[in-house]
């Protein structure tokens, strides 16, 4: 799977995809930092990346609906230290190959996910 990494979440977690097999640039990588969202997401769309953010904005399917985009992941956690980001999403990350990213959108917690898809 090809992900993007937002700004605002530490570079490690393409770190933790790759070394899951994954393919993963932050927007550090790509030198977009500081895009504005409606960009990022075409950036995403054109290069079939998932976007993984803590930006909630992202979870307002209104603005944002599911079925455009090959995935959007928000982690929506009460601390946000990097050391803690990275513990929940190692957790997560398993369930990327048993249920569907494409064309959904995921909000990651502490202790559950939420998945809608794309007729949410």
């Amino acid at each position: 799977m090809r992900f993007k990494i937002d700004e605002n979440l530490p570079q490690e977690i393409a770190d933790v995809l790759r070394k899951g097999g994954h393919d993963a640039l932050t927007v550090y990588d790509q030198d977009i930092v500081g895009i504005n969202d409606d960009s990022l997401l075409k950036r995403c769309i054109s290069e079939a990346r998932v976007l993984v953010s803590l930006d909630t904005g992202f979870s307002n399917i209104g603005a944002y609906p599911p079925g455009e985009f090959r995935g959007i992941v928000v982690i929506r956690v009460g601390n946000q230290g990097k050391r803690h980001i990275l513990n929940v999403f190692g957790r997560v990350m398993p369930l990327f190959a048993s249920q569907p990213v494409d064309k959904h959108l995921w909000i990651v917690e502490e202790n559950m996910v939420r998945i809608r898809g794309e007729t949410a």
